[in-house]
């Protein structure tokens, strides 16, 4: 993978920064109030249908407006200075591509309307659509390509002119298991070159192979931001759960329910395991590694279930 490079831009501020930014359409208000700033990595756009991912992805990519706020893409204004859009790509949900080129056709033109002679978006299309899986199919009609393929392609033509910024909608959706894997590889190797990439998605599991920072819009307001253990431990109205595994579960169980930091416990006797809840975290790891070292409870792992990134999104969306 060739990158050109980005050291130039590490001392600007962020690639992405709104401030203040509503968008409503009549009385319906899409984004309210949002400010924030994105300037290294992957950062996962989350949240339900009709939270307002799209709007704000179309006001980061110059296609809409803001009502009110302002936006800012390397310190450009994308509705009034189209030229930041040398340093971005944007691959969007929708099946947006010429049926009856080629790949090889198609990831050139954008190519082209990018900036790049014919030569050099000639090359780059032949490496990007490598990049993404695609060599054997570069003289292929795109209309025949599979929902998978064009997912892929499109990613290819966002990455044509070599962009500092990758804003993604959606971009794992229609891949199969083992493209899915290679898609995050690529995604995660182009974040190690330097380049900060904001995708939205709903398949939280995904986001999460991806990244832990993330950005979760609801009802067009950002209800947390940031990394999704530090988001868990701010919810301070669910108490965490733990399963602890053990070869003994009732004798643990009958030791667990005397720590006051224990606020229930359950069995799960199929996986010789007891499921625990407790507002107070690091007073049951302590208790727990008490009950191992003093009174010989045999435990063979202590692990979160509740800070995943779906829990936290359910908390959060109550």
């Amino acid at each position: 993978m060739t990158m050109r490079n980005r050291s130039q831009f590490e001392n600007q501020d962020g690639a992405i920064v709104c401030h203040g930014v509503s968008k409503w359409y009549g009385q319906v208000i899409a984004l309210n109030n949002i400010s924030l700033e994105i300037s290294a990595g992957i950062v996962g756009l989350l949240g339900p249908n009709g939270a307002g991912k799209t709007t704000l992805l179309e006001l980061l990519t110059g296609r809409l407006r803001p009502s009110r706020g302002r936006v800012r893409v390397f310190g450009m204004d994308p509705w009034t200075q189209p030229q930041v859009f040398r340093r971005v790509g944007y691959c969007p949900d929708s099946d947006g591509v010429y049926e009856k080129m080629s790949a090889l056709e198609f990831v050139s033109l954008l190519g082209r309307l990018s900036g790049l002679s014919a030569e050099e978006s000639h090359k780059s299309a032949v490496a990007r659509l490598d990049l993404v899986g695609l060599s054997r199919f570069t003289h292929q009609k795109v209309g025949t390509f599979s929902k998978g393929m064009k997912q892929r392609v499109k990613l290819a033509a966002a990455l044509v002119h070599d962009p500092d910024l990758l804003v993604l909608d959606e971009p794992l959706n229609g891949l199969d298991p083992i493209a899915r894997i290679k898609m995050i590889r690529v995604l995660r190797e182009l974040a190690e070159s330097g380049m900060v990439i904001l995708l939205s998605s709903h398949i939280l599991a995904e986001v999460e192979a991806l990244t832990s920072h993330i950005i979760l819009i609801h009802h067009g307001n950002i209800l947390a931001e940031g990394k999704i253990e530090e988001i868990r431990a701010l919810i301070a109205n669910q108490p965490y759960t733990y399963r602890i595994q053990t070869d003994d579960p009732r004798s643990l169980a009958r030791a667990l329910v005397m720590v006051p930091a224990v606020e229930s416990v359950e069995f799960d006797l199929e996986n010789s395991s007891l499921i625990v809840r407790t507002a107070e975290a690091a007073a049951l790891c302590k208790a727990v590694q008490e009950l191992v070292c003093k009174e010989g409870h045999m435990v063979t792992s202590l692990a979160p279930l509740d800070d995943s990134l779906e829990a936290v999104f359910q908390y959060l969306v109550k």
